[in-house]
């Protein structure tokens, strides 16, 4: 997996009922674009994490 500052992670839910969550990547804490990632969820809560494969990266739009 690879992210750029900017980039949304899109988080699955993993169990019935739960919703997927999505977060902007702020800061890449691994080298060349790799885990782990300083994230802000939509709510404004902020977390490193190493997203799992439940997880998909969508790349910010070049302009």
């Amino acid at each position: 997996m690879h992210a750029s500052v900017g980039d949304r992670l899109l988080v699955h839910g993993r169990v019935v009922g739960q919703h997927d969550r999505t977060a902007e990547v702020i800061e890449v804490l691994g080298p060349d674009g790799t885990p782990p990632y300083r994230v802000r969820f939509d709510d404004g809560h902020e977390t490193v994490m190493s997203p799992g494969p439940d997880s998909v990266v969508r790349h910010k739009e070049p302009g």
